[in-house]
């Protein structure tokens, strides 16, 4: 046996359990894929919903962005109980809550009852999210071995954030509302007993108490800070907007001096000032922040300028998916190649390279450019991303892994709903404008026209005649406008977030020494992997 196999072997004896880490990996995957399918699925089912159980505008927003806020206030909470109380302990839970919720759902007869079933899917959610990347860094000691794990993890969600609407779509066709729910049920029940016998048990160090208090406090601040930037990204700035987001900063800020000043923290705070670690935090959010409001206004363009139904939508989209699914299992192999550094800041790069090249969009349809945009956007981003979660959890302490996973996921929330309200507002900064002196077409409609390209598409409807005809146009043409300008402003944070990559290490550790020289576990490494099983 070679030196480098009885180091790979030595490692994952110290993980513990016996089990075989990569059924360890299908468990953690199938648990991902369900989270991710249901962050999306009930999408194409809002107007079945809205028809069958007559929500109100206040409850149709609570129904469908409830699992959300409470999924991302909960990550830190849940993440370091886990290291706590056990990781497998709390995603065990995790499975049984999110099956209990998920039948609740199909079958509430009011949107009271739905809206309960969501948050309580979004506690399920938040419990089996930072336990798979905390569970995924104890099995795969091995750093190789772990980054190829964590290229088929992300790949699994992009598979689920496609396949959602899809998914869901086609139960629409053949079922009631309800139906996209239940498929959550038998994914459950198989991943239960699985999850039981195959999955190891895992905690960190277990010094000093379990912080009640902080997780209290963090859970509400995210909660309000969340609430705050959604909002925000719906166009909306009054004292339901502001009043969240300062409260939510006010507890982030006690949290973190709380933290400090704690013999035993809830997160270790400490790993921020790894250069790696916090590089990698940021990269995260800066990816997200630039990319997912330009998705959604990429799905308007697509519907409203183009004239394409859902179903297209969701086609032209999907070769993006494909390109992430693709760019996740070639991480591993990119990683060991290039390197932190020079993956995640090629992966910045050319994500940008792709948001430019789009901007040759225009008011008529070109699906070679499209498919060409997004195929180079969605592998850009998935480089980006996985270079950045790979380095973080590798930096993190093995009895830090919840908090470092919770983290992790938490950045990805917070980057998605700052990228909503950041370049949304720059689009609508962008776009309406250009409605004001439209010949023929009075001030009042105008000023309504200017709030989307839908609702001027109903304002030039009621017009009629040549004023409403040329609204339509000039409203398309502002759109694109707005795109344009919003894809420069977007291309800017990913070249920032080149730069910012740049602090990332240049090479992967792995334990080499030199070329050619014989890989030897870490004394450290191998005992606190024993400590962490």
């Amino acid at each position: 046996m070679s030196g480098t196999t009885t180091a790979a072997a030595l490692r994952r004896r110290a993980a513990g359990a016996g089990a075989n880490r990569w059924v360890v990996l299908v468990v953690l995957c199938a648990s991902l894929l369900l989270v991710a399918l249901d962050a999306t699925v009930l999408h194409v089912a809002v107007p079945a919903v809205t028809e069958d159980l007559k929500p109100g505008a206040i409850e149709l927003l609570w129904i469908v962005d409830i699992y959300p806020l409470v999924c991302a206030s909960l990550l830190i909470l849940f993440g370091t109980l886990g290291d706590r109380v056990g990781r497998r302990r709390i995603l065990l839970l995790g499975y049984a809550l999110f099956g209990v919720a998920s039948a609740m759902a199909a079958l509430a007869d009011t949107a009271q009852v739905l809206i309960v079933a969501r948050a309580l899917l979004g506690v399920g959610g938040a419990m089996i999210m930072p336990a798979t990347l905390s569970i995924l860094r104890q099995v795969f000691p091995d750093r190789r071995e772990r980054a190829l794990a964590i290229g088929i993890w992300s790949a699994v969600a992009a598979v689920g954030a496609a396949v959602g609407p899809l998914l869901g779509g086609f139960l629409l066709e053949h079922f009631w509302w309800g139906s996209v729910f239940l498929v959550n049920i038998p994914l459950m029940l198989v991943s239960l007993p699985i999850g039981r016998l195959f999955l190891p048990e895992s905690k960190g160090d277990g010094r000093g108490p379990w912080d009640v208090v902080g997780a209290l406090t963090a859970a509400a601040g995210l909660f309000c800070l969340v609430l705050g930037v959604k909002r925000l990204g719906s166009g909306e700035l009054g004292p339901f907007t502001v009043v969240p987001v300062v409260v939510g900063a006010a507890l982030i800020v006690l949290f973190v001096r709380r933290q400090r000043r704690r013999a035993h923290p809830l997160v270790d705070l400490r790993m921020f000032a790894r250069p790696a670690f916090s590089t990698s935090v940021g990269c995260i959010v800066l990816a997200m922040l630039a990319l997912v409001g330009l998705e959604l206004i990429a799905a308007q363009y697509l519907q409203l300028v183009l004239g394409l139904s859902p179903l297209e939508t969701g086609l032209r989209l999907l070769p993006l998916t494909v390109a992430a699914m693709a760019a996740g299992l070639a991480g591993a192999r990119l990683l060991r190649r290039f390197g932190p550094r020079r993956m995640v800041s090629c992966g910045f790069l050319l994500t940008a390279v792709a948001v430019v090249l789009l901007t040759a969009m225009g008011g008529e349809d070109n699906p070679p450019l499209m498919l060409f945009g997004f195929v180079l956007l969605g592998f850009g981003l998935e480089t980006t991303l996985f270079g950045a979660y790979e380095s973080m959890l590798s930096e993190a302490p093995p009895e830090q892994a919840g908090g470092a996973a919770a983290i992790g996921e938490t950045s990805y929330q917070l980057g998605a709903g700052i990228g909503i309200a950041l370049l949304g507002s720059v689009m609508n900064a962008a776009y309406a404008p250009g409605l004001s002196s439209v010949p023929g077409v009075p001030a009042s409609a105008a000023a309504s026209a200017g709030h989307s390209l839908g609702e001027a598409y109903e304002v030039s409807e009621r017009l009629g005649g040549p004023a409403g005809v040329a609204l339509r146009r000039t409203a398309q043409d502002c759109f694109v406008f707005g795109l344009h300008v919003t894809l420069l402003v977007s291309a800017g944070l990913l070249l920032l977030g080149a730069v910012m990559a740049l602090r990332l290490p240049r090479v992967m550790q792995c334990g080499e020494v030199g070329a050619g020289a014989v890989e030897v576990p870490a004394p450290r490494e191998v005992a606190d992997s024993r400590v962490s099983a």
